[in-house]
């Protein structure tokens, strides 16, 4: 199915915002890792970097060590180096970062630009320095850039797909792993060895770094575990109880992620159990049909407070102080940032083509283990595209 998305970023709202804002530009001072500074200059780095973006043009300075690169790599209309403007000189007299912002107020000052405004946890420090070199610098609060980007171009949506597919690749490895072990006094045993979360963690990220993507940590999270979210497991796998895989994959070369959830058990799971699995699979496809231009996040997780709600499973709307039940929100938007704009939760706006969001209903409750299943989709000018292959399979082996 088509997104029939745009293949660049639109920043017309950004100039909009700018202009409002009586701004002459947007101002972002950090490395590669800010989601922020990737999507406005196109370029990573690991040492901070400036980028200043104007509804004219969009400009670098970088490190002598970082020019040739952002140069050939970033989507800036000009890139400059802190050489260019005396930077050794003036790096004599201040420190680094004082020097450094210095050398940016003259170099925004080239570019015409004297009033800024930054994302909110712009550093402090070269702020002050460019308000003592006569620069406005103001933050902004309303996630403007996030909100941009959280509607993602088709080149986007391809990059996520790319990382779903690594992603459901490591959750095969995990699957395989879980359901050819032997049992034995009720543990699970892989090659006559116990197996165990940290195992499964690794065969998981193994296959990840052969599809070139990688994680920082994922879930596996067998009995009790499972009933904390986000409670990462640990040590052995038991038979008879929800084993929660959690995978949430960062493409390395792209740095787009990807999230998906299944809940396996190898046995044969109680009747609580059964029931969960029903109502949450039944939460999860109501719920992602009710997805298209317009409707709300909160709507969305009305439909699966509903579900539970009726089945006498609490929820954190019918009781904010619950610990068992539906105890987190259903979603959140997926790209740079695995957690992202827009919200599936009881305040989330209206959704709009090109969101790219989860949707994962769960049970959790320490007497029993937890259970959560969770699809990856994008939104569409027509309603929704399920990014997600994976099967979902009945709890038991």
């Amino acid at each position: 199915m088509s997104t029939e998305l745009t293949p660049e970023p639109d920043f017309t709202d950004l100039d909009t915002y700018l202009d409002e804002a009586g701004a002459d530009g947007y101002l972002v001072d950090a490395d590669g890792s800010s989601s922020t500074q990737r999507y406005l200059s196109g370029f990573d780095a690991p040492d901070p970097f400036i980028t200043i973006y104007t509804p004219e043009k969009t400009a670098l300075l970088v490190s002598a060590l970082e020019y040739g690169r952002a140069q050939a790599e970033s989507r800036a209309d000009s890139v400059s180096r802190l050489a260019d403007y005396d930077y050794r000189s003036i790096v004599s007299e201040y420190n680094a970062t004082t020097a450094k912002a210095r050398v940016t107020a003259k170099w925004l000052q080239e570019h015409d630009v004297k009033c800024v405004v930054t994302p909110e946890r712009f550093p402090l420090g070269p702020a002050d320095t460019l308000r003592e070199h006569d620069l406005s610098v103001s933050a902004e609060a309303d996630d403007i850039v996030t909100t941009i980007r959280a509607q993602k171009t088709e080149t986007e949506i391809e990059h996520i797909r790319d990382a779903q597919a690594a992603n459901e690749a490591a959750m095969e490895t995990a699957a395989k792993l879980i359901n050819s072990a032997t049992v034995d006094d009720e543990i699970l045993y892989y090659d006559d060895e116990i197996l165990t979360s940290e195992r499964i963690k690794q065969a998981i990220e193994t296959t990840l770094l052969q599809h070139e993507c990688a994680l920082d940590e994922t879930i596996v999270a067998c009995g009790s575990d499972a009933a904390d979210p986000h409670n990462r497991g640990h040590g052995p796998i038991y038979a008879d109880e929800p084993i929660v895989v959690d995978i949430f994959p960062r493409s390395k070369q792209t740095h787009y992620h990807a999230d998906m959830t299944r809940t396996f058990l190898r046995g044969t799971p109680d009747e609580t159990l059964s029931n969960w699995f029903e109502l949450t699979q039944n939460a999860l496809t109501t719920a992602i049909d009710a997805i298209e231009p317009g409707v709300t996040g909160q709507y969305i997780h009305d439909i699966v407070c509903d579900i539970y709600e009726n089945a006498g499973i609490s929820t954190l709307r019918s009781d904010p102080t619950a610990e068992t039940g539906f105890i987190h929100s259903t979603g959140h938007g997926v790209g740079l940032d695995v957690h992202e704009l827009p919200r599936v939760s009881p305040d989330g706006g209206k959704l709009k083509p090109g969101h790219v969001i989860t949707v994962e209903p769960g049970i959790y409750d320490p007497t029993v283990g937890g259970l959560r299943i969770e699809n990856l989709v994008v939104v569409t000018d027509s309603g929704v595209e399920n990014l997600t292959t994976y099967p979902i399979t009945p709890l038991g082996t």
